[in-house]
């Protein structure tokens, strides 16, 4: 019987015909009246990815009516919930270059403010002319509705365009914005496409030509080198703010003779006035105390040493050094300077003399400082992580940051000895432009170090029973082993236990003599539509060790999570050892942060030999990845979830690939929209393509360990998939052949029998629980699962153990549950770390980390993310 007659679904949405929200309503772009006379306003470092050094850093420029956000890098939302910074006053956003390091966090960003209140919100997006690639790649996900106010500058790429400009003119200013209360200009830099000639001198001329097309051009030795290409672009902002005019001094005016009225008004205004006593002019000058400068700021994003040949060029900069070419006139002082380059670009001494040319300028060194690893820049995360691992180390293991606590973190600021107005960035350091008396820095926001065990004496004081459900907790690990020294610590990956250590009823037979390093889940993000202070969005890393690993959904923050799991180092070696990356739908929060996994990749591996890295998704998603893929190179082949169904690797198999397929599915009823697309005989595919596309995939599958990877179809939206892992028998030492593991993926879903059938007897389902059971009418309305339901899934599909995910961001620590259906199942939360030999514990530490939260509300964000929740798809 169809799935529809049994179990409540949307069906509008499953088939996407629900396009009545973001997508057609015109987005509220807020106009605000604007305050000539600040009283306050700064530049502050908000930090996104500095802890964990995967993204660049975002500044904020403040003004009493109006934000200004320089990069969003993924996890700007988890940071602006996290210290209170309300998304909804935030007015325009600038990217300093287009790519995921700079704008990883943007697509998310534009989807909750488009979720904000009834009538949603947009914001102004400012990037060079490649902002135009990325915009093209959103609209795959995005409304149209919501980037309909982003804008681009600078020159424009075309592979008809044979055209090349000046360099010189191309560094111009170009003023984005110039009103009362700040005049921002941008001037574009691009690398030096003759990367074999030597470093230019800052006085040096200008390069005569630069490319702005994909053509090769030709160097003057005759060599042909590539020219710029989209994605190349970096931006130096510059921030005037209006001179602030000196006081007016009515004894002067007196003397002057002018009586008081309206004659002292025209005067502050600027004009000049007829003596009312004397026969003479008198001018602003003559009764106004001298005008103070404005501030400037400039933001500087030099990402590498061919960056700085053309940085080191842009004559317009010399305006803003006070005294140019050592001219008696003084030009425009510069107050701060905020440094966005890496340290490989900042080390150089071309930088450092380039930095000196700002005088007494402050220089704020933002780029990836190593200092800001030891302050977790998500603090509530942090804290409740350090509580579960106090709890349960064996599934929450210490932060990987950890090991970064005694090894040197020497920041860059020791090599600008002859720089006095060098400092590092930290975390929601300030520095304040107005008013003018506080001119400088402010660290009295800089978030102070809270060791671990600050955090457990918090605990214990609060609820101090803790100590007891720790001793049982471990207990629990005792009791389950025949002999307390066959259970091996999590750490220690390369041993294994030479006997079978759980032999009570039910344990499944591939469990025996299981190894330490055959399997490790990892829960990296465990919450639903956007981030939030305790939840990332949905990723789920399969560690397979020495084998590899695999992705399964890469929500924004991916990245980051794995960094906090595994330190820096090791996050990198899980990127470099990466099977393949499974998206199993194309909303946000299950693939915005596949392109900064990618980027890294490339970046891990380059000119090391490899093969691009296997991306299996829906069909969509590589709508997003070629649009994308023209910005920035991602390394990466594309496999669509439609050729990993069963009955497509069997039609593979048995040379029938392109045919009519008959897979079985009950999801939908017959001739829907739907069913046409699963049973399509003509889809637009190239056989052979594909057919080498598929052969990849087996050959990366057979290296993982994995006897195979089947994706099937599910409730949710168009193209929404759900993915089963097979592992490969084993022999233990006497022969016997040992089933392997089975791990299931629910992605987003209603409950359907295509999940049931796809789970059957395995080792661990992994399904969605986005809403407790009394919600059931919204999960129905939004083709998502209660937990409840997520439950008798796995109940009527035999499965060892249920992780519930995926949770709504209402319940933003602990979801509320029925504790009596939770004899196989236990609750994910961030950074859980399940390895296959526990799996017998795992439902029984769940009344344990229950009592940690026993003094939680269940809704406890910022007013950003409750009103976003509440419409987000």
């Amino acid at each position: 019987m169809p799935m529809e007659a049994d179990v409540g679904f949307n069906k509008r949405r499953a088939e996407g015909r629900d396009k009545n929200d973001a997508s057609r309503k015109n987005l509220h772009l807020k106009v605000r009246k604007l305050n000539p006379i600040n009283t306050i306003s700064y530049v502050q470092i908000l930090g996104t990815g500095m802890d964990t050094q995967d993204t660049s850093p975002s500044v904020l420029l403040f003004f009493d009516k109006q934000r200004f956000i320089f990069n969003a890098g993924e996890g700007l939302q988890r940071f602006c919930t996290e210290h209170k910074i309300k998304l909804s006053k935030i007015d325009h956003i600038f990217l300093s270059r287009v790519c995921s390091e700079t704008a990883g966090g943007l697509p998310g960003l534009l989807l909750t403010l488009a979720g904000m209140g009834e009538e949603g919100m947009s914001v102004n997006v400012w990037g060079p002319s490649d902002l135009k690639y990325l915009v093209d790649a959103m609209r795959s996900f995005i409304p149209n509705a919501a980037m309909v106010h982003t804008r681009s500058f600078g020159p424009n790429f075309s592979t008809d365009e044979s055209t090349m400009l000046n360099q010189s003119k191309l560094s111009d200013p170009i003023v984005l914005i110039d009103d009362e209360v700040v005049k921002l200009s941008a001037i574009i830099v691009q690398p030096n496409c003759f990367e074999n000639k030597p470093p230019m001198p800052s006085n040096s001329p200008t390069h005569e030509s630069i490319g702005h097309s994909s053509e090769i051009l030709d160097s003057p030795n005759g060599k042909r080198q590539p020219a710029a290409k989209p994605g190349d672009m970096s931006v130096v902002y510059v921030c005037e703010l209006p001179e602030i005019k000196g006081k007016f001094d009515p004894e002067k005016a007196k003397a002057l003779g002018l009586k008081p009225g309206p004659k002292y008004r025209e005067l502050q205004l600027g004009n000049s006035v007829k003596s009312d006593r004397q026969n003479i002019m008198v001018h602003p000058s003559d009764v106004m105390d001298p005008s103070l400068p404005g501030p400037i700021v400039l933001l500087v994003d030099c990402p590498t040493e061919s960056h700085l040949e053309s940085l080191l060029a842009v004559k317009s900069l010399n305006s803003y050094c006070g005294q140019v070419d050592n001219l008696p006139e003084a030009g425009k002082s510069v107050t701060c300077v905020i440094h966005l380059s890496p340290a490989s670009v900042v080390s150089c001494l071309n930088y450092q003399n380039w930095m000196k040319k700002f005088g007494s300028a402050q220089h704020i060194m933002a780029g990836h400082e190593k200092k800001n690893v030891e302050i977790p820049i998500l603090k509530s995360s942090a804290k409740y992580a350090a509580r579960l691992n106090y709890l349960c180390p064996q599934f929450f293991p210490a932060p990987g940051f950890g090991s970064l606590q005694n090894c040197s973190l020497a920041s860059s600021e020791g090599s600008f000895s002859e720089l006095s107005e060098v400092t590092c960035a930290e975390n929601l350091l300030k520095f304040t432009l107005r008013p003018y008396s506080h001119l400088g820095l402010d660290r009295s926001c800089i978030p102070s170090k809270v060791g671990s065990e600050e955090i457990i004496d918090g605990l214990l004081s609060e609820i101090p029973e803790i100590v007891e459900a720790a001793e049982n907790v471990s207990q629990l690990w005792q009791q389950s082993s025949q002999r307390k020294d066959d259970l091996v610590p999590v750490s220690d990956y390369k041993m294994m236990i030479e006997e079978p250590w759980l032999c009570a009823d039910g344990v499944p037979a591939c469990l025996e003599n299981i190894r330490r390093d055959d399997l490790e889940i990892v829960l990296l993000g465990t919450g639903s539509s956007q981030p939030s202070k305790y939840r990332n969005v949905t990723s789920v890393y399969i560690n397979l060790f020495s084998k590899g690993g695999l992705l399964l959904d890469c929500g924004e923050g991916t990245l980051g999570q794995l960094k906090r799991r595994y330190g820096v180092s090791g996050a990198d070696d899980a990127v470099r050892g990466l099977s393949c990356i499974w998206i199993s739908h194309i909303h946000a929060d299950h693939h915005t942060g596949l392109a900064r996994i990618l980027a890294l990749r490339r970046d891990l591996l380059k000119g090391v030999p490899r093969e691009p890295l296997l991306v299996i998704g829906p069909r969509q998603l590589k709508r997003y990845l070629d649009a994308y893929g023209r910005l920035e190179d991602l390394d990466m082949v594309f496999l669509d979830c439609k050729h990993t169904t069963a009955a497509s690797l069997d039609a593979f198999d048995d040379g029938s690939l392109g045919t009519p397929v008959n897979d079985g599915s009950t999801l939908f009823s017959k001739g829907s929209r739907m069913q046409s697309y699963f049973k399509r005989p003509g889809s637009p595919i190239d056989k052979d393509a594909v057919s080498h596309i598929l052969k990849k995939f087996k050959a990366v599958i057979h290296e993982a360990g994995l006897k195979s990877l089947i994706s099937f179809p599910v409730i949710h939206c168009p193209q929404a998939f759900g993915v089963a892992l097979q592992a490969e028998e084993r022999s233990n030492s006497v022969g016997k052949v040992i089933p392997g593991w089975k791990i299931v993926y629910s992605g987003d879903t209603r409950p359907c029998p295509e999940l049931v059938a796809a789970s059957q007897d395995a080792t661990v389902l992994i399904h969605e629980a986005t809403f407790e059971e009394s919600m059931i009418e919204e999960a129905i309305a939004k083709n998502h699962s209660t937990t409840n339901e997520a439950i008798e899934m796995g109940d009527a599909a035999n499965v060892y153990r249920i992780i519930l995910t995926h949770f709504s961001q209402r319940y933003p620590k602990i979801p509320v549950f029925d504790e009596s259906h939770m004899h196989k199942t236990c609750v994910a939360f961030d950074m859980m770390s399940i390895n296959i030999a526990d799996l017998p514990v795992l439902p029984k530490v769940l009344p344990y980390l229950k009592l940690l939260f026993k003094n939680e509300m269940v809704v406890d964000e910022s007013d950003d993310v409750v009103d976003a929740v509440a419409s987000a798809s």
